[in-house]
């Protein structure tokens, strides 16, 4: 009985353009530095399930709670996912419908506020995320929003702001999580911030859900409310979302991504996340979350030697932002992306605090290291990845230095094959 796909040949004789596209695509990912720090390289084996003939299989509705009929097989694989995400996790209910991160945290605001709330949230400009109240996501348009921010010395979350603002707006939630922030979180503090302003807390850890997970970060699990994830970034799997809670908001969460804001999950990337959940049970993968970590304060070092003003000073997880208004006034985080893309070394240009930019340009690069430590990078190499952006930045228009690095890096990816 055949049970997968052959696909590439299939493809090829089918549609031969998507299929030379993602040939070029494979070359890309294969001949780049990949630094965005939420991408990441999954394992043969979550690629194979994702695209696998689960695809096929409409799933509406939950485990034994189906809409339609032929559901006996994908009942057990969402259940193994679900019993697997909280032994990584310890979490007591966990949601792994979520098509995204960002449709995780709409259906927890779904399940427990109305429009108009008062929610309190981190800035987008000091590193928070679009779906935590951002003007222009739907997060912004519901709610009643207000920001908390980092300090202005420190580049540190201000926890007293925070607490200020919490006892002064008498918020019906506080979200705490961040896509640009490289410091621990303190997660106890803003759960008792929460509690002691009649709050509830939602904790998103997409970017550090890996490290969470094999407790190399501490877990907000006995802290908030809501917990939200992406499963990819860190934590290496597909790309998807999920939500983890008490019994307490077990059926609300259910009910509110499906049929709140979800029809049928995708029972191929639900096999995939329960895939990565298994791998990250397993001891090599905390190894890897500490070679992760040790990557990212060897380049955010590596930066700081080459003259480059880090936000916050350090990083103690698997990312960094760096400021270039103190060492290249002139070079915006766009033309640093675009000079660095040029070179074949691939990240995002980044808002950073006290922002004088706009989005669209900023002032800031964030830096991550999940990818290439996917890849077996290790410290040694941070260092050479260092002298690469400080060289291209320093020489931004000289286009032939430029490309004489590219083929440095084609030549040095070489030596890290990607998984597959």
């Amino acid at each position: 009985m055949i049970s997968m796909v052959s696909s590439e040949h299939t493809l090829k004789i089918m549609d031969p353009e998507i299929a030379a596209l993602i040939d070029k695509e494979l070359q890309r990912q294969q001949q780049h530095i990949e630094l965005i720090a939420s991408e990441n390289f999954t394992s043969p084996a979550v690629i194979e399930t994702v695209g696998s003939i689960l695809t096929n299989k409409y799933a509406e509705g939950y485990p034994q709670k189906r809409y339609y009929g032929g559901c006996e097989f994908v009942d057990q694989i969402e259940s193994l996912a679900i019993e697997r995400a909280k032994q990584l996790f310890g979490c007591e209910h966990a949601n792994v419908q979520p098509h995204s991160g960002s449709q995780a945290n709409t259906a927890v605001y779904m399940a427990c506020l109305k429009p108009h709330d008062k929610i309190l949230t981190m800035s987008l400009e000091h590193g928070g995320h679009l779906t935590h109240g951002y003007a222009k996501n739907i997060s912004g348009m519901l709610y009643d929003v207000t920001h908390y921010g980092v300090s202005e010395n420190t580049g540190e979350i201000d926890y007293d702001q925070l607490e200020s603002l919490a006892h002064e707006q008498h918020p019906k939630m506080i979200t705490i999580g961040a896509s640009a922030y490289s410091r621990t979180i303190d997660f106890e503090r803003v759960g008792t911030i929460a509690k002691n302003c009649g709050a509830l807390l939602m904790a998103d850890i997409a970017h550090i859900a890996g490290l969470v997970a094999t407790r190399l970060h501490p877990s907000p699990i006995p802290y908030a409310d809501f917990v939200t994830t992406t499963t990819h970034k860190t934590l290496r799997g597909p790309r998807g979302g999920m939500i983890m809670c008490s019994q307490e908001w077990a059926k609300a969460i259910d009910s509110a991504v499906f049929p709140g804001t979800q029809g049928g999950p995708l029972m191929h990337v639900i096999a995939g996340k329960a895939v990565c959940f298994l791998e990250a049970l397993k001891p090599e993968f905390k190894r890897y979350q500490q070679q992760i970590i040790a990557n990212a304060k060897a380049l955010c070092k590596g930066m700081q030697e080459q003259g480059f003003h880090i936000v916050s000073g350090t990083t103690d997880n698997h990312l960094f932002l760096v400021d270039l208004r103190p060492t290249l006034p002139e070079v915006s985080g766009k033309d640093a992306q675009i000079a660095l893309e040029k070179a074949n070394i691939t990240l995002n240009k980044n808002t950073v605090p006290l922002e004088t930019r706009s989005p669209f340009q900023a002032s800031g690069i964030r830096i991550g290291t999940p990818a290439i430590t996917t890849r077996g990078m290790k410290e040694k190499e941070m260092l050479q990845i260092a002298n690469f952006i400080a060289t291209i930045l320093q020489n931004i228009t000289d286009e032939t230095l430029i490309a004489h690095i590219k083929q440095q890096v084609i030549e040095w990816c070489l030596n890290f094959p990607l998984p597959y």
